[in-house]
């Protein structure tokens, strides 16, 4: 019998700002049994922000834990399987505001997740109050403030196949090094999403202090991408231990 899903939320507002980056940076993270992805030619690191809404784990809302924001810096790997390649990310750091959703993520996917204060702001465009002009998301660390920001001028639009978005938006699978050096897979659900390219985004971060020395240089650079993804209902099923 087929499991059900350990985790249904919606992701909303999924702002990306996306780095190409020397693929030595990334090699030593890469999870057993996996490979690093490209898009044409380029290795790719990417820091996002979203929403978790209407979070239920096992099909119960948690209470004081169903609406959240989440930052997260990850890269793109894939993985060949029988039925083809499974293209896949792998999280550097998960940051979000309930310290019960990192203790738990760390448990059962040992992910890094971390439990900082965290807010949110999204601004509806003026003359258009159904579309998104803004987001941004904020953290804090050693008190110090850090935001990711962006702003859009147009509705999201369905992807374009072949695209620098659509590689970075399609990933329906996630991978992570176990603590015995094993690879642990799972497997996450959901429609495809509409997007709309970032007339500005912006990243202020303490980046040795949140993510490490190997990432500053990286991440001081401008982004050669960043859009905004409407977002969805998610699925996201149990972890699969040792796959590799």
């Amino acid at each position: 019998m087929r499991r059900a899903p350990f985790l249904r939320a919606e992701w909303r507002h999924v702002a990306m700002l996306n780095f190409a980056v020397e693929r030595s940076l990334l090699v030593r993270l890469v999870p057993r049994g996996t490979e690093l992805d490209e898009w044409q030619g380029c290795t790719y690191l990417s820091v996002v922000g979203f929403l978790f809404l209407t979070t239920r784990v096992m099909g119960v809302p948690i209470p004081f834990h169903r609406h959240f924001e989440e930052v997260n810096l990850r890269f793109y790997v894939r993985r060949k399987t029988d039925d083809g390649w499974r293209r896949a990310v792998v999280f550097v750091k998960e940051i979000v505001p309930k310290v019960a959703v990192a203790l738990v993520a760390r448990a059962l996917y040992n992910e890094n997740y971390v439990a900082l204060p965290m807010e949110h702001q999204v601004v509806r465009a003026t003359e258009e109050p159904h579309r998104i002009a803004s987001v941004s998301y904020r953290w804090k660390l050693g008190g110090r403030p850090n935001h990711l920001s962006l702003s859009v001028a147009s509705a999201p639009r369905p992807l374009v196949a072949g695209s620098e978005e659509e590689f970075i938006a399609e990933h329906y699978w996630g991978y992570s090094v176990q603590r015995n050096g094993g690879t642990s897979e799972y497997n996450v659900q959901h429609p495809r999403w509409c997007v709309a390219a970032a007339t500005h985004a912006e990243l202020d971060c303490d980046v040795g202090r949140v993510y490490g020395g190997a990432f500053v240089e990286p991440l001081r650079a401008r982004p050669v991408s960043a859009f905004l993804a409407d977002g969805s209902d998610v699925a996201v099923s149990h972890g699969v231990r040792n796959v590799a």
